[in-house]
This record gives structure tokens, sequence and C-alpha cells, in this order.
């Protein structure tokens, strides 16, 4: 074996095991629930978004993350169906942007083999036309290749731009948080 078939093996077994440890989560969307909160006078509005899909490729140690994930906001539902309309018409403009779509660009933690885990994955979140930097702390129950994942997020959507649905009588409050449970495999 010649000199620069060694040394392009060596460099392949050195990237090997950087590699190797790159782990895929895919969402299941059909697993997936995504529900809101809306804080209003004498009242909270709760609703639903579907999740469209979601990968996320990760070291479980840390480090650079990378993948997608998006809602389907024209999926949403409040459980009237004025206020639906009222909401994507007005608020989240969903025929303009139907979806929002997370990148994570970083894991800060470390995602355990088994069991549960806290971690904080960063990323940039396209929503209603403008990005947001974001740091979701998740919890992540890992069973082999099988997760389930859990978060909370909340969103300051009038600051961020977007419409505040308030009338003279019914105040709703400037951020809405947004619970998202899901399972998936881990690859």
């Amino acid at each position: 074996m010649g000199y620069r078939a060694l040394a392009v093996l060596i460099s392949l077994a050195a990237v090997a095991p950087l590699h190797a440890a790159e782990h895929v989560l895919t969402l299941d969307p059909a697993r997936t629930k995504v529900t809101f909160e809306l804080k209003a006078t004498a009242h909270t509005v709760e609703g639903t978004f579907a999740l469209h899909k979601a990968q996320v490729r990760f070291d479980p140690a840390g480090g650079p993350a990378s993948g997608e994930i998006e809602v389907d906001l024209k999926a949403g539902q409040t459980g009237n169906e004025k206020r639906a309309r009222k909401m994507h018409a007005e608020v989240l403009e969903t025929e303009k942007w139907p979806v929002a779509v997370f990148h994570p660009r970083r894991l800060a933690g470390t995602l355990a083999d088994r069991g549960a885990s806290d971690v904080v994955l960063a990323g940039t979140l396209s929503f209603h036309g403008a990005d947001h930097e974001l740091e979701l702390p998740v919890h992540v129950t890992r069973d082999g290749a099988h997760a389930t994942v859990a978060l909370d997020l909340v969103i300051p959507y009038v600051e961020w731009g977007l419409e505040d649905p308030s009338v003279f009588v019914l105040r709703v409050a400037k951020t809405v948080t947004v619970h998202i449970a899901a399972e998936g495999e881990l690859q």
C-alpha cells in the first residue's frame, strides 16, 4: 500500500467517529400535538396547529445542529369559527405566511442514551415574514430509538409586529404560549 493510500485511510478513520456521533430525530406529525394558549379577558383562548414536518440533526453531546421544524399555521383551530377566521385573516395572515419554520443551529446540553434529558435547542424561527432568534428548552425522554419531546415557548407576537386582536372590552395578552408534545424516532 502506498503512502498516499495509507494517508487517505488514516484521514477517513479520523473523520468517521465525528459522523458516527450525529443523530437524526424525525418527529411524527401524527403523534405530535401543537397547542397554544392566549390569555384574554375572563377566559383563555386555546387552540391547535399541526406539525407539517420535523427533522433535527445533532450530536447528543451538544454542539452544532441543523434541520427544520415546520408548523402548519393554516391548520390552526380555536374551537370558534369566527375567532379562527379572525386569527387567520387579521393576526397570523396565513394566506401570506402559512407556516412557521424553526431552523436549529446548536444543541446545548447532553442527550442521554436512555431516560430523560433537558437540553436547549438554539436557532432561528421564521415566522410572519421575519426571523427571530430563540433558545428552546426541550425535555426529551429516550427509550432506544423512540423519543418523546416536550417544550413550551412564549411568543411575543405583538412585539414581533402582529396585529393585537384586543377590542373595546375584550383584552388579550401580548404573548401566546405554545406547547409542543411530540414523538419520533432517532437514527
